[in-house]
């Protein structure tokens, strides 16, 4: 029966997710394909209008003043954007220090809206943090639903704003007359001010909690603000009087919602595209992509420099603040996103010509150390690339390849072009490299990190990005086979396509490279010393879960100190590490990453299969996704007693299997072996009577060797054993060495034994364990139990929710939380820690194998 259900769960929670992802992906791709094919059509007449030239010399003319209050407002976008986290923190219910929050907010934007790749998200970086600060993962995800969805409130305030004030002039760039522009912006608006409205008359729709109303109107101002800073910082770098700014703000706002629905990274080209669009008949092309660029090095690449500026602040610092201990957390991924950038600069800078004074300077240097000084940069470039997601996995070799490339990049910015604006951001990324040394210990051969096809294909899509920018800046140029042995100060051309041969060749190079590295060997199982080295961590620890280890049908990988130890299995192309790692906390970071890194060297997925919530942040860190699998449940042992109104129950069972003869005993780990035929005989007959199978992985089977390392429980009839329970145990409450602490493993009983006998078993346990010393029991998982029943919470959850409530047929969900809830436990969330995309969903399949030993196991008794 227990099989059966986990194989309906399995396939029922299969299917279900596996039609919404494909639904979800299907929608995106036809999205970005519709909105990709309109701009290219779009965009066909403005291209031959666009110039190079044009271009740089529209960002020369721009006033200094003007760039000046467009930081400004750029300032008071991001005070807005700290303001939405504020705001959705107090709708959730959570209490973080204002400092925290300020500095959360303004990283996790300063990333998420310059890079937008998954392993940068700001998501990742609220989750990293404010999870550090205490705060709930589903409270964290309900935040950032609720910041998205007041984003859209407010894009659709502005938007239609826009509209209605100033339709005679949208008129004649839309398909609708001036009075269906403004009907457009009314309706937009009417439908923000019904919602504020429907916030005043009633606090839930649903099961939806609709936010306070002044909580309401408060988010929908930062909203606003937020959009009519970031428009302002654009609309100031364009031509003084070019066009109105409440026309102007209608169209940022769609275009901002359009480069969102895109899913393209920071909306970018897809963003300018629509721009170009909107205001191609009012501002000089050449003047609107100056503008552009422009728009992109102020509101995107200077939040980013200053939160490296803000990393260096607290690497250096003298105290150890929270902030300090989070930010530091958060270094791999920060200068991760940092190196990227600047490889796409440096790749940028490598297409594109030097200015004119640029070229006048550069006529006093020699000339092959300007052509070494751009053919070399290029080469760093793509380098980095590489280096940026070696950096994410805080690999040593990986801070001395970006400390000596960017360095050296810095050299070269000078004699290269005369290129202030890369040396400034180089310097930045130098100085935060070497004030965040001590993020990077991991000692690996940089060689040997993986790379996932996403990322691959992103690093493929910069060079052919970056290609067609060397042919558009120089499409003026007449090609020539003697463009490539041209060797002058003013060759620009035949230098940046010298410098793109080199990028393509290395770039092949590593990528080929990692296509055809060779997979790891299978790792054997432990020995008998590896065990023994493993039991003697668990005296050590508190973690009585970890004594599955015994089992010996995991692999083992211990730490470097030999302290601690990560236990997992394979199946398929998915390891899955069972529990937390086991040993000093201080060991964890280091196992986590290790396992990450033979996993993917193997050709495999690594993920972490019921992990508590303490440890969550490490998991974050190695860019893993977290699904809540249930809650776990723990009875406080210290002063326990079966008194009270709330343990009637287990004293009238107590009562009642004394008086028919029951008692309860322990039997040693060394009497076990003389007890285990009778132990035997009455798990035979469980199997039996259940028509069941063993089970392995996450659960003990009766092995003999096992059964015999640790004490068991017993209830007898006469002398007859008519239960057991096998027991797991860590730490030792004699020495103290660390708390002891006990749960349960098997739990088996014969057919004919009488009902409440296992009741009876636990509540006599329990007094044992209480009375020996230990201070905690753990009686295991509840599947699906403690989800998330918000209107916002994610479709996981919702699914969970509905299988814990409605599937009976399945498993018996709700039974199994009444049970243990007869002993007054502490419930503690246990999560899946895994990749994103599928991986869950293969995953679980995989651990389902796992647990009955194959894949024929999940689909029989």
């Amino acid at each position: 029966m227990a099989s059966s259900s986990r194989r309906s769960l399995q396939a029922v929670t299969a299917r279900v997710l596996a039609h919404a992802d494909a639904l979800r992906r299907i929608v995106i791709v036809a999205g970005v394909l519709g909105i990709g094919t309109l701009l290219v059509f779009t965009l066909r007449s403005f291209w031959h209008e666009l110039r190079y030239d044009d271009i740089v010399a529209a960002m020369e003319a721009t006033p200094g003043v003007r760039i000046a209050f467009a930081v400004l407002a750029t300032a008071v976008s991001f005070a807005a954007l700290v303001g939405y986290d504020a705001s959705a923190l107090r709708y959730v219910g959570a209490r973080v220090p204002p400092r925290t929050i300020a500095k959360t907010a303004f990283v996790a934007y300063a990333l998420s809206n310059t890079i937008g790749l998954g392993v940068f998200t700001g998501g990742a970086v609220r989750m990293r943090l404010y999870g550090a600060a205490g705060v709930e993962p589903a409270a964290v995800s309900r935040a950032i639903v609720f910041n998205a969805l007041v984003f859209g409130l407010g894009a659709c305030a502005v938007g239609g704003a826009g509209l209605w004030w100033d339709a005679a002039a949208l008129a004649p760039l839309l398909p609708l007359p001036a009075w269906g522009v403004a009907a457009c912006g009314a309706s937009a608006m009417g439908a923000v001010l019904g919602v504020l409205a429907l916030c005043h008359v009633r606090t839930r729709i649903g099961r939806l909690r609709l936010p306070s109303p002044r909580l309401a109107w408060t988010q929908l101002a930062l909203s606003v603000l937020d959009i009519t800073a970031a428009a302002a910082v654009l609309w100031l770098l364009l031509p003084e009087g070019a066009v109105g700014f409440a026309t102007f703000l209608g169209f940022y706002a769609a275009a901002v919602v359009i480069g969102v629905i895109s899913h393209v990274p920071g909306g970018l080209g897809v963003f300018e595209a629509v721009m170009l669009v909107a205001l191609g008949s009012s501002v000089p092309a050449g003047e609107l992509a100056g503008a552009l660029v422009l728009y992109r090095l102020v509101y995107y690449v200077l939040p980013l420099v200053i939160a490296l500026g803000v990393l260096i602040a607290h690497e250096t610092g003298q105290l150890a603040t929270p902030a300090r201990r989070f930010l530091s957390g958060l270094a791999p991924r920060v200068l991760a996103a940092a190196t990227l950038v600047a490889a796409v600069m440096l790749l940028v800078s490598g297409a594109t010509p030097a200015t004119g004074r640029a070229l006048h300077a550069l006529q006093v240097l020699p000339l092959p150390l300007v052509e070494a000084a751009h053919f070399l940069s290029s080469i760093i470039g793509v380098l980095l690339l590489f280096v940026a997601r070696a950096l994410l996995r805080r690999l040593d070799a990986a801070w001395w390849a970006a400390v000596v490339l960017v360095a050296l990049a810095l050299l070269f910015a000078l004699p290269k072009g005369l290129a202030l604006t890369e040396a400034v951001v180089l310097s930045a990324l130098l100085l935060a490299l070497l004030a965040s040394r001590r993020s990077f210990k991991r000692r690996a051969s940089l060689l040997a990190v993986p790379f996932t096809g996403g990322w691959l294909l992103a690093m493929a899509v910069i060079c052919v990005v970056v290609t067609g920018l060397l042919f558009f800046a120089y499409r003026d140029v007449a090609y020539g086979q003697q463009l490539w042995w041209q060797f002058a100060v003013s060759g620009e051309a035949p230098r940046s396509l010298r410098a793109m041969v080199a990028v393509a060749v290395v770039a092949l190079v590593l990528a080929l490279r990692q296509l055809v590295r060779p997979g790891m060997p299978a790792p054997p199982l432990p020995d008998a010393a590896q065990l023994a080295q493993a039991q003697a961590i668990l005296r050590t620890q508190s973690q009585a879960d970890a004594g599955l280890v015994l089992t010996g049908d995991k692999h083992l990988l211990f730490s470097e100190a030999g302290d601690a130890f990560l236990m997992y299995g394979r199946q398929g192309r998915s390891w899955i590490a069972l529990f937390d790692p086991v040993g000093p906390r201080e060991s964890w970071p280091e196992l986590v990453w290790l396992f990450l890194e033979h996993a993917r060297d193997a050709g495999a997925r690594g993920c972490f299969y019921q992990v508590g919530q303490d440890a969550l942040p490490l998991y974050l860190d190695a860019g893993l996704r977290l699904f809540k699998l249930g809650e776990y449940a723990s009875v406080p042992l210290k002063g326990f007693s079966l008194q009270g109104k709330r343990r009637g129950n287990l004293r009238t069972a107590v009562n009642r299997a004394e008086r028919e003869g029951l008692t309860f005993a322990i039997i040693d780990a060394v009497d076990v072996p003389a007890a285990l035929p009778a132990l035997r005989a009455v798990s035979d007959a469980w199997l039996g009577e259940h028509r069941a199978a063993e089970k392995r992985f996450s659960i003990g089977a009766f092995d003999p060797a096992y059964i015999a390392r640790n004490p068991v429980a017993v209830v007898r009839d006469g002398e007859r054993i008519i239960a057991f329970a096998s027991l797991l145990v860590a730490g030792d409450p004699a020495t103290g060495e660390a708390e002891a602490e006990a749960s349960i493993d098997l739990m088996r009983h014969l057919p004919d034994a009488q009902p409440g006998t296992m009741d009876f078993l636990f509540a006599r346990l329990l007094q044992y364990l209480s009375d020996a010393g230990y201070v905690q029991f753990g009686l295991g998982m509840a599947p699906l139990s403690g989800m998330a029943a918000h209107a916002l919470a994610p479709n996981w959850h919702r699914m969970g929710r509905l299988l814990f409530a409605r599937g009976e047929h399945f498993y018996n969900f709700r039974g199994l939380r009444a049970f243990k809830d007869k002993f007054d436990p502490q419930w503690n969330a246990r999560y899946l820690a895994t990749p994103g995309g599928v991986a869950p969903l293969l995953v679980l399949a995989d651990a389902a194998a796992l647990i009955a030993g194959g894949y024929r196991g999940v689909l029989s008794k």
